[in-house]
């Protein structure tokens, strides 16, 4: 007799796994080469170091991402449909290390803290496992509603542009910056009778941005939205799957027909780049920043919970506490590996639960060929420049779909908890939504507060959790059953 395979084991055919595959890059390439820019910069790198800095993360993801999914001995691998990318968490004490110690030496302690960072994750991975007890249907739907309902942010950020940067509403006015740029050149003049500028003196930024909102792309979001509904509904099977997939290639053949989409970048990059350990010389250690960056990874491993726990629930797989164990303890081998080879902290991304509950496709081996093509793309400097051409408006219009799918699977869970009977459940849901809405709604919150602990309350998705796991356990008492894989089974079942 031959014995039924899961859906989370099916082995799909190296074409279907391919495509599969390169949709889940695509959804989740825009994040993973915004913090390398972001800190390569704040280090001082020159543009050759930055595009190193996104190769070796690139092809760390696909280390990483291939561990979880695939399974690695009996100590690591989720082996979920998984993919690791580098987590926004600790971009604020990166920051903060690279700019108080820029250059080679200032990578050289980043990578250090990375890297004890993740020896130091490992080992309290299984302690962080033994709190899925305290994570009932209550709790799991309201992190999963709002994980999509923060990303739903960028999404939204991928379509109109990011409050702040090139792409913000507002620009400062060209005529009042030549002004105060007169003003200051006249009075640092020798003899001037005007007053010094005062430091930190800037205008703020008043005439709208023609880059953000732009119709243009907005009309293309509004195009490979459409054309994602459109397959969905009448295609089916395997075409059905790679919705995603064929409207972002609608997007990109329409935005390169434009001109929106170009390519000097693959260009002017290189073919074969190989990857090295240690590439900016040995890693230097501080206790105060590997304690800083430990606590991070405690939000990291809270945030990864909730994500595994919606990939079980929409795969069907039970998840227990050994289960658990051995993905969290890979969000630290995967950072242990970041800092290796010189790129970052590690998670499981969010964006790319939302592109499993679109596809309903709950093959992990996709997300093995996802960490192949990503290994590829390290290597390969002109592919993964192809990539990077990708227009965000492309991005935003799939971005919607998936992260509304994402909300959607959190509210089915929460259509098994019990609101009559026990009427605190809603007080429990209400409160920790409106507590992880709060970074969205007021980013700025935490300015009057201590910076050590902004990484720890800057994330909606902990606050989300810490609020539902404290309200419930306020609400409806410690749960009895120490069975961890018991309370996964009546989520799963829920």
């Amino acid at each position: 007799m031959s014995k039924t395979v899961a859906p989370v084991d099916e082995i799909l055919p190296m074409s279907q796994l391919t495509a599969l595959g390169l949709q889940h890059v695509l959804v989740m390439y825009a994040g993973a080469v915004a913090v390398p820019l972001i800190i390569g910069r704040a280090l001082g790198l020159d543009s050759h170091e930055v595009s190193l800095l996104i190769a070796a993360d690139l092809f760390a993801c696909g280390i990483a991402t291939i561990i979880q999914s695939l399974g690695a001995t009996q100590w690591f691998g989720i082996k979920l449909p998984v993919i690791m990318g580098v987590s926004f968490a600790p971009v604020g004490p990166m920051i903060h290390i690279a700019q108080s110690t820029p250059g080679h030496e200032g990578a050289q302690l980043l990578f250090g803290t990375i890297i004890a960072a993740g020896i130091v994750t490992i080992l309290i991975a299984p302690w962080i496992s033994r709190l899925l007890r305290f994570f009932p249907p209550v709790v799991t739907g309201t992190i999963i509603a709002i994980i999509g309902i923060t990303l739903m942010r960028v999404g939204i950020n991928w379509i109109f542009g990011n409050p702040f940067g090139p792409t913000a509403p507002s620009l400062v006015d060209p005529n009042y910056v030549e002004w105060l740029n007169s003003i200051r050149a006249a009075s640092g003049a020798p003899g001037s009778p005007l007053p010094a500028v005062p430091q930190g003196l800037s205008i703020m930024p008043t005439v709208p941005n023609p880059r953000y909102a732009n119709l243009t792309g907005v009309g293309v979001a509004a195009i490979v939205l459409v054309s994602i509904l459109v397959i969905a509904k009448f295609c089916k099977g395997f075409l059905a799957n790679i919705a995603v997939l064929l409207g972002i290639v609608i997007g990109a053949v329409i935005t390169a027909a434009m001109g929106i989409m170009t390519f000097e970048k693959v260009g002017k990059a290189q073919w074969v780049d190989v990857v090295l350990p240690f590439h900016f010389g040995m890693p230097k250690f501080d206790f105060w920043m590997i304690l800083t960056m430990v606590l991070v990874m405690i939000v990291i491993l809270i945030e990864s919970t909730g994500m595994f726990l919606a990939l079980g629930d929409m795969t069907g797989k039970k998840i227990g506490q050994k289960d658990l164990a051995r993905g969290l303890r890979t969000d630290g081998l995967g950072t242990l590996i970041g800092g290796i080879f010189n790129t970052f902290p590690y998670s499981s991304f969010s964006q790319n639960v939302g592109l499993v509950a679109v596809t309903g496709v709950r093959s992990r081996y996709v997300c093995v060929a996802s960490g192949v093509i990503l290994l590829v793309l390290g290597l390969l400097p002109k592919l993964a420049a192809l990539v990077e051409s990708l227009p965000t408006v492309v991005l935003g219009g799939a971005g919607i779909v998936m992260f509304g799918m994402v909300t959607a699977t959190g509210i089915r869970i929460l259509g098994g908890v019990d609101f009559v009977k026990n009427r605190n459940n809603a007080m429990i849901v209400a409160i920790s939504i409106g507590m992880g809405m709060i970074p969205v709604v007021a980013p700025n919150f935490r300015q009057w507060m201590p910076h050590a602990i902004h990484p720890l309350i800057e994330s909606g998705i902990l606050l989300t959790s810490l609020s539902a796991v404290l309200l419930n356990l306020f609400f409806n008492g410690a749960p009895h059953d120490t069975d961890a894989a018991v309370e996964a089974a009546k989520h799963a079942e829920a």
